[in-house]
């Protein structure tokens, strides 16, 4: 009688594994993808952040700058000077708030692939919480330029698209 709970146990497992929704496999597949990049370039920041200011300074004060046009000037305006100075004095907590939001994601990724619906709350607040740290350390001017919509944009798109995908967790 035990042998048959177990064997009906394995049958039920397959059968659940066969009714997974592709859109979830991908989805999780994608968030595997993007936050190990987002750890990588977390780390890349942080190595990188007070050369990456030294060179907006220097480029700044190069009298090319005068010669570039209106659209290129912004990337090396007092404002993304000042932004840029931000992340270099924040730049610890900062790549902690972003691991942190990372692992978060993969954590509810994991849990979404076993079809949890806990791990679609784990991964809003991962995907949220690099957002809200870069709010406190830099302001709402690290969200004016195109990467910045472009980030929030993805992320908006991806917890859209696991909230349509819900209905196919369970608690």
């Amino acid at each position: 009688m035990s042998e048959e709970r177990n064997n009906l146990s394995e049958f039920e497992t397959a059968i659940a594994e066969q009714e997974k929704p592709g859109s979830i496999k991908t989805l999780t597949i994608l968030t595997f993808i993007g936050n190990a990049l987002g750890v990588l370039s977390g780390i890349w920041a942080y190595l990188k952040s007070t050369k990456n200011l030294a060179d907006l300074e220097t480029m700044r004060s190069k009298p090319e700058y005068e010669k570039m046009p209106e659209m290129f000037k912004g990337m090396f305006s007092a404002d993304a000077i000042e932004r840029a100075r931000l992340m270099d004095a924040n730049k610890l907590p900062l790549l902690i708030i972003n691991l942190i939001g990372c692992i978060l994601c993969i954590y509810g990724a994991i849990e979404m692939r076993k079809l949890k619906l806990n791990g679609f709350y784990v991964y809003v607040v991962g995907s949220i919480l690099p957002f809200v740290g870069l709010l406190l350390f830099i302001g709402i001017g690290y969200f004016t330029g195109w990467a910045g919509y472009l980030a929030v944009g993805f992320t908006v798109l991806f917890i859209g698209l696991y909230y349509i995908n819900s209905k196919y967790l369970t608690k």
